[in-house]
């Protein structure tokens, strides 16, 4: 077997990517932006070419088993795109044939989510457990499921879109999806920038957030006006943080997880965000469960997890 693969973790706004070893050692990694393009076939020409780039100043040229991909509704099966609701090009698109024909070496992939958490169960916060959900809180909100050691895919290859269950029935927010009121329209990044939008609206009081083009404020901004005290951007944390915390209450009852895992962006806002979670969460959580499911936040450097538990499919493929 050859002694390096390739792991690419597309995610709705950045493409991470990556040449592993077989100890889980990223030997070189980069990015690029994932909307750039308004061709797939472009976009694959972009990563080919920096993709090779770090192949040859690595002196892996004819050294890669093999590419693993996490991307958005990524189906493990079929290695097609079935419906990437966060990225900028038409579905079905045959992922891991365009890129096997591209690259010539052999590509399987999954489901982002499902390869940040292969990567933390081999790599990170998961390691030694068996049972946990990985929740990733990006452009939108993605989960991994795992049960006894194995990854949950369902009959079709699409279990574990957590992302898509419905917390709000009556006046949701539409979803990229095309339904309303799914988990992810309101504790994604894009989910925090949409409550802050909504608050500043509705609400009178004084706000730093208001020193801000409404129209494209972020998580980020949400975060650095909380640093500073400022009531609204808590109130924004806190309604998001109640929010999934009663969705992660609900989850409990599905696969009795040892524990979740969040990964992503909006993990940085630190207590802000997880405080008003696990609040909601100890609230809500059925009596039978309590005290027995851990809250944990991912150990690994952001993209490390995917492009790493990207990798892993790698080498799966066998040579001829």
């Amino acid at each position: 077997m050859k002694p390096y693969v390739i792991g690419i973790d597309m995610g709705g706004t950045n493409t991470a990517f990556g040449i592993v070893d077989a100890r889980g050692n990223v030997i070189a990694s980069s990015s690029i932006k994932t909307g750039k393009h308004s061709k797939i076939e472009d976009y694959i020409d972009e990563l080919y070419t920096e993709i090779n780039r770090i192949i040859v100043a690595n002196d892996a040229e004819g050294k890669i088993n093999g590419i693993g991909i996490g991307a958005p509704n990524a189906n493990y099966f079929t290695g097609v795109i079935e419906d990437g609701v966060n990225l900028p090009w038409p579905t079905p698109i045959p992922l891991a044939d365009l890129i096997s024909k591209k690259f010539g070496i052999p590509c399987l992939i999954t489901n982002d989510a499902n390869a940040a958490a292969i990567g933390e169960m081999t790599y990170g916060a998961a390691r030694g457990l068996k049972d946990f959900i990985m929740i990733t809180l990006g452009t939108g909100v993605g989960s991994g499921i795992v049960v006894n050691g194995q990854m949950v895919y369902g009959h079709d290859g699409f279990a574990g879109e957590l992302g898509h269950v419905i917390m709000k029935r009556n006046n949701g927010r539409v979803c990229g999806c095309g339904r309303t009121g799914c988990l992810e329209a309101y504790c994604s990044a894009t989910g925090v920038a949409r409550t802050a939008r909504e608050f500043l609206e509705i609400r009178d009081e004084e706000s730093l957030l208001r020193e801000y083009d409404i129209e494209n404020i972020t998580s980020k901004d949400v975060y650095d006006c909380a640093v500073k005290g400022d009531k609204l951007a808590l109130d924004i944390f806190n309604y998001t943080g109640t929010i999934l915390g009663e969705a992660l209450a609900d989850f409990v009852t599905f696969s009795s997880p040892e524990a979740f895992v969040i990964f992503g962006g909006l993990t940085k806002s630190g207590d802000y965000i997880m405080n008003p979670i696990r609040e909601a969460f100890d609230k809500n959580i059925m009596k039978v469960f309590k005290g027995k499911v851990k809250i944990l936040i991912s150990e690994l450097k952001e993209s490390d997890a995917a492009v790493l538990g990207a990798s892993a499919l790698g080498w799966e493929i066998k040579e001829d």
